[in-house]
């Protein structure tokens, strides 16, 4: 089988003992294979890891579109939220779980409103997920305590789940009021746990920032000690040089949404800027109300392209440096060891594509077809932490007529309410 190891393409067989890779090439002593999966026309590689999403927004697709970021959130998807309830949300979830097996992702790192629902349907699909309860509040707002006990009671219920870890997840600066996000961070201390967060996301966030403020939403956060604390940070499209140097000196991760953020017109993350200073860069989709697709093949594919186009430099944003948003960088931000290479004793998330259609031939480059030609319907077979998750393209863990049954079902509720 063709695999792509650090960025190189090499032919050889990989050989997993539960849920770990053994080994990579020569075959282990004593070695004797339950299953053999034929590597014949076949391409492996790490399966993707997506940092940022809102998976019960599964429900929202296309359903608030071409609006400006203020009224598709606060007119249009904040009222929706308040129609569903937690089922409606679960199989949200799980929607989202199989578009994401399905084009080759493994990890999704997920903020979420609706209590155990990440988790239930995350370990239903055999996902590995991140769960983050999202957290707004302050001001006395009682709603604020309730989410912080939620998102506790939630990691004492799932924390000895293999597939399973967390952070604390105080949504964004506009949301949570100064007292909450110390609040917020001290939980993270407590816990030992990363912080999660939307940063410097629309203009008028940081506008409103500076003016309550006197400080940009980076600069604001730095001064409550926010990234002591390992912190993922969504989106960081309007940020300085100073607050790029912030990020950078406190090892923060970002998790880059170009799509969303250009569909809902809140302009670009400075990308290329962001590698020359060192940070962490990883991709996510965000939620599909405002992607429309959780598919990371795309998502590498126009990261490369946006930022080569907006720089004039065709050297800029890799192939291979998509692929490591994607792969190796993504596990870095989200603190899962193990993952996100193909090597021995990491963890056995794998996806398969099938090389034997046109455009992933001639396999000049396998890297960049990854990201420029593959379209994410190549993937045959997603493995995760040893157990195959959808093989030949059938999904083993998900019965997807039951999903499609209920999303048909809250989309009809949707409409009569709304």
């Amino acid at each position: 089988m063709l695999c792509v190891i650090d960025d190189k393409a090499v032919r050889s067989d990989i050989y997993i003992n539960g849920g770990t890779i053994l080994a990579v090439g020569e075959k282990p002593l004593d070695f004797i294979a339950d299953k053999i999966i034929s590597g014949r026309d076949r391409l492996a590689i790490p399966a993707l890891i997506n940092c940022h999403t809102h998976s019960y927004m599964s429900v929202f697709r296309n359903i608030a579109d071409d609006l400006p970021f203020n009224e598709w959130l606060f007119d249009r998807i904040m009222p929706l939220e308040n129609i569903i309830d937690s089922s409606d949300a679960y199989w949200g979830c799980l929607l989202a779980c199989i578009e994401m097996i399905r084009s080759g992702t493994s990890t999704f790192c997920d903020m979420h409103m609706f209590p155990n629902t990440t988790p239930e349907a995350a370990l239903k699909s055999g996902m590995r997920a991140v769960v983050t309860r999202g957290l707004s509040g302050g001001g006395g707002d009682t709603g604020g305590s309730r989410r912080i006990n939620e998102a506790i009671a939630e990691i004492e219920m799932f924390s000895g789940e293999e597939l399973l870890s967390f952070m604390i997840a105080p949504h964004a600066v506009y949301t949570c009021d100064r007292e909450y996000l110390l609040k917020a961070v001290k939980l993270a201390e407590k816990l030992s746990l990363p912080l999660n967060t939307h940063l410097s996301e629309s203009a008028f966030e940081v506008s409103s920032c500076i003016s309550e403020n006197g400080l940009t939403p980076v600069g604001y956060l730095d001064s409550l000690g926010f990234f002591r604390q390992k912190t993922l940070a969504a989106h960081c499209v309007h940020i300085t040089e100073e607050d790029m140097d912030i990020l950078a000196e406190n090892s923060v991760s970002v998790a880059v949404n170009a799509k969303s953020n250009l569909k809902l017109g809140n302009g670009i993350a400075p990308v290329k800027r962001l590698l020359e200073k060192g940070v962490n860069i990883c991709l996510g989709t965000d939620g599909a109300a405002s992607n429309n697709s959780l598919n990371l093949f795309s998502e590498m594919n126009f990261n490369s392209l946006l930022h080569k186009g907006i720089s004039g430099d065709a050297s800029a944003v890799s192939a291979a440096d998509v692929f490591s948003f994607a792969t190796e960088n993504a596990a870095n931000a989200l603190g899962i060891e193990k993952t996100g290479k193909i090597k021995a004793g990491y963890k056995a998330d794998i996806a398969i594509l099938d090389t034997s259609c046109p455009q992933m031939q001639p396999m000049n480059n396998p890297v960049s077809a990854l990201c420029y030609s593959a379209n994410g319907g190549e993937v045959v077979t997603t493995i995760i932490n040893g157990k195959i998750v959808m093989e030949d393209r059938v999904l083993t863990e998900i019965d997807e007529q039951e999903v499609y049954y209920n999303i048909e079902r809250i989309k009809k509720k949707l409409k009569e309410k709304r």
